[in-house]
């Protein structure tokens, strides 16, 4: 597999870094994963965004134009012998001669691009939807920024996987923020609720494809805080994220959601997401 790493495309084995890069060190970095559709990045300028937004957020000098951005993520894609792909970009501050917190003078950032196969919800999953936990969001308070120092989204991913769920649904001082690797949404008496997009939460490109929408097809919705009450009370709930896309959560800490199966609005939400997925893809070939 071909990956790119500070200005060379080579195997991704033969991919090195220094033990001295501040990724390594600090988790000083940035990063963004696309998703790629029969070979053909779905909403590339969006994602490349979010990556300048983190790259300003933390201080860190964009190394690329996005037009340079766009040429690297072609290549990778068309190196690598997939269709649907999950391409990964990660932009550190570099590799210093020692370990000091302070940001080094005149080091080049280290600049990171592979490929995997993306991997999204089964058929079976999809209409079953999936269980998941809630915990304690005891993360930064930056979590707008999306940043390499994925820790505490990690151990909380993992304990919900330790307990056979698919995601950690997070909550702090009483309110919904996100999944520990996605956003959440909530349907109650037929209006979808969505988190604010402040601080304490990723803006997530699949996020805003959802109610852009719902916006357009006329589903009530309402962008606000969401209490752990109406978390725990709610008619539906989803995941959404590059890779889940649309997917139904059933089960809650144990309990059903709403009757325990896929709800109608989930439904037709990831049927309007389909066609829009699929419409992008078929312009993008014009």
């Amino acid at each position: 597999m071909t990956a790119y790493l500070n200005g060379q495309f080579l195997p991704i084995e033969e991919a090195k870094i220094s033990p001295l890069d501040r990724g390594f060190l600090f988790g000083d970095g940035a990063y963004e994963v696309i998703p790629v559709y029969s070979r053909r990045p779905f909403r590339i300028d969006e994602h490349l965004q979010r990556l300048q937004t983190t790259l300003d957020g933390i201080r860190l000098t964009n190394p690329y134009t996005i037009e340079v951005w766009r040429a690297l993520v072609e290549r990778i894609v068309a190196e690598n012998d997939l269709d649907d792909q999950s391409v990964y970009i990660q932009v550190t501050r570099g590799a210093d001669d020692k370990r000091e917190q302070a940001f080094p003078v005149g080091v080049a950032p280290t600049v990171f691009i592979f490929t995997a196969a993306l991997v999204t919800p089964s058929a079976t999953q999809r209409a079953a939807g999936i269980a998941v936990l809630s915990a304690l969001d005891n993360r930064w308070l930056r979590c707008d920024l999306k940043t390499v120092a994925l820790l505490a989204n990690v151990l909380l991913r993992q304990q919900a996987i330790d307990a056979g769920c698919v995601e950690m649904i997070m909550l702090r001082d009483g309110y919904l923020t996100e999944g520990a690797a996605s956003n959440i949404f909530v349907v109650k008496d037929g209006v979808l609720l969505a988190p604010p997009k402040d601080h304490r939460i990723l803006p997530g490109i699949t996020y805003d494809v959802v109610l852009e929408l719902a916006a357009k097809h006329g589903m009530p919705y309402v962008v606000r805080e969401i209490s752990e009450a109406e978390l725990r009370a709610a008619d539906e709930l989803w995941m959404t994220s590059s890779t889940k896309e649309v997917l139904p959560i059933t089960m809650l800490d144990g309990k059903a959601v709403g009757g325990g199966r896929p709800g109608p609005a989930a439904q037709q939400m990831y049927a309007w997401y389909s066609a829009f997925r699929d419409d992008v893809m078929r312009k993008a070939d014009a």
